[in-house]
């Protein structure tokens, strides 16, 4: 599977728009030379803007569009991506020690899809969890500290009035895996099981007993999809180069049919909210 570096990840709405404003001017019949005449720039200018190498005014924008013509809809949806595109996140302040594509995705994603194989979703990470999931490796206090913050500002997410819906599917081995220690790992538990309570949230469980799982020996999955129809759906998957971000719609599609394959092969949502019960019962006698 072709993937693109991770720190591309920020730039997924920027080449959104650009690609699309390549789209309409090519549907409109105009070259890029008639279309930079037609608009008064250069052609340089406006092959910039369309690879993604400038990133165009809101003002620009509006110019293209009304050349071009097209679907109002469509138009509207390109405005509002422009305008998106230039504002800074709460993430923005912490770039010293956090690349904000991955929180970007999930501040603009209409529902999230979440396969881990090693530690609980961060979104449904506890305070205490997430800690000792940073403190690994990680002698920097410091760091960690301001990383956990980052954490603990990400599960507003899922509490806001437009949450995405979050369908978290988590092999057995990371419940029963005891990251800082088992009382940690027991309010951890639990916490999942107040969180599988939520209307939008959905936790199910892949159990070890099933051995061949579907994508056995892959990474993390986590596609990000969006209610735009300008914007492309996001898939994040962890290797052992690191994180990449996926946006070629054909490889993107790949990614949704292994996470639909590994969801048919977790337990139901209810039977997931019993299991992790049992392994909290047990963490608490350990």
């Amino acid at each position: 599977m072709l993937a693109m570096p991770s720190e591309y990840g920020p730039t997924a709405r920027h080449r959104r728009l650009a690609a699309e404003l390549r789209r309409l001017r090519e549907r409109a019949g105009l070259t890029p030379e008639t279309a930079a005449g037609a608009l008064g720039w250069s052609r340089t200018k406006l092959v910039r803007i369309e690879t993604a190498v400038n990133l165009p005014r809101v003002v620009d924008v509006e110019r293209i569009l009304d050349a071009y013509g097209g679907n109002d809809a469509v138009n509207a949806a390109l405005m509002k991506l422009a305008r998106d595109i230039r504002q800074r996140g709460w993430w923005a302040s912490y770039d010293d020690v956090f690349s904000g594509s991955f929180a970007q995705l999930e501040d603009a994603a209409a529902s999230i899809d979440s396969w881990q194989t090693e530690v609980i979703p961060g979104l449904l990470q506890t305070e205490d969890y997430a800690r000792a999931v940073l403190e690994s490796g990680n002698d920097d206090l410091a760091e960690v500290d301001r990383r956990l913050q980052v954490r603990m500002t990400r599960r507003v997410v899922l509490s806001r009035s437009n949450a995405p819906q979050f369908n978290a599917v988590i092999a057995e081995e990371v419940l029963r895996r005891p990251v800082g220690g088992p009382t940690v790992m027991r309010r951890q538990l639990q916490a999942l099981l107040a969180d599988a309570e939520r209307p939008n949230v959905s936790i199910r469980v892949v159990p070890a007993s099933l051995g061949n799982r579907p994508a056995l020996g892959d990474g993390a999955i986590v596609i990000f999809a969006f209610a735009a129809p300008v914007e492309l759906d996001v898939a994040y998957v962890e290797t052992m180069g690191g994180g990449l971000y996926i946006e070629d719609i054909a490889q993107v599609q790949r990614c949704k049919v292994t996470f639909d394959r590994i969801r048919g092969a977790a337990l139901p949502e209810d039977e997931s909210a019993t299991l992790i019960a049992r392994i909290g019962k047990e963490a608490h006698h350990a």
